[in-house]
C-alpha cells in the first residue's frame, strides 16, 4: 500500500477513534463517573500523539491550505461552545458532542500546528 493511502486510512481511523471515545467520555461525564477525568486525559494524550504522526506524514503541500482552514474552523467551533443548545434537548447529547469535538480537535490541532510551521517555511523559500 502506498504512503498516501495509509495516511488517509489512518486519518479516518483516528477520527473514528475520536468519535467512539467521545461517546464513552461523554457518557462518563453524564453519569459523573470518577473515571471521567482520567479517561479524558489519556485519550487526549493519545489523540495528540496521533495528530503529530498524521501531521508529519499525511498532509501534502496541495492539501495544506484547505487543511489549515478546516482546522481553524474546528478549533473556533470548539472554543465557542457551539453545542450548548443540544443540552436543551438532552444533556447527554451535549456531553457527546463536546467530547467528540474535543478529541477531534486534540487530534487536529497538533497536525495543524506542524503544518502551519511547514507553510511558513514554504512561504519563506518562495521569497
Amino acid at each position: 500500500m502506498e504512503t498516501e493511502t495509509v495516511g488517509r486510512l489512518a486519518f479516518v481511523l483516528f477520527i473514528l477513534i475520536a468519535v467512539i471515545m467521545g461517546l464513552a467520555a461523554g457518557s462518563l461525564e453524564y453519569v459523573s463517573s470518577a473515571y471521567y477525568d482520567g479517561v479524558r486525559a489519556y485519550v487526549t494524550l493519545i489523540m495528540l500523539v496521533l495528530g503529530i504522526i498524521v501531521g508529519l506524514i499525511n498532509i501534502t503541500a496541495k492539501e495544506l491550505t484547505p487543511f489549515l482552514i478546516a482546522a481553524v474552523a474546528l478549533i473556533v467551533a470548539t472554543a465557542t461552545n457551539v453545542w450548548a443548545p443540544l443540552g436543551v434537548i438532552h444533556p447527554l447529547l451535549y456531553y457527546f458532542a463536546t467530547e467528540i469535538t474535543h478529541f477531534i480537535v486534540a487530534f487536529t490541532a497538533p497536525a495543524a500546528f506542524l503544518n502551519a510551521i511547514k507553510a511558513v517555511f514554504i512561504l519563506e523559500r518562495e521569497k
